[in-house]
């Protein structure tokens, strides 16, 4: 397959780790606080997310540099949109908003 191809694939994928990823964090925090538990919540989850992160990483890499850079890059990028989208509302009350 082509190089240019794989590195998009890359990058594609590190968007899915780091949407799984930092999505799977939104959820954990959310639930946390409402749980009898939240230190085991908390640990659970940053198990499996760091485990499917750091495999997904490895098996996209296959030994590549160049692959292993696009998929931090897309991880890095799916972060920045998970802080958009989960970024509360901005309070509209008698002050205006900076």
């Amino acid at each position: 397959m082509n190089e240019t191809l794989m590195i998009l694939f890359a990058w594609a994928a590190g968007g899915g780790l780091g949407a799984m990823f930092f999505g799977g964090l939104w959820w954990t925090v959310r639930k946390g606080m409402a749980s009898e538990q939240p230190a085991l919540l908390f640990f659970c989850s940053l198990a499996v997310r760091m485990s499917l992160a750091l495999a997904g990483f490895y098996f996209v890499s296959e030994d590549h540099w160049q692959r292993l850079l696009a998929c931090l890059l897309g991880f890095i990028m799916a972060r920045a949109l998970m802080i958009r989208l989960t970024r509360p509302a901005p309070v509209m009350g008698g002050r205006a908003c900076a």
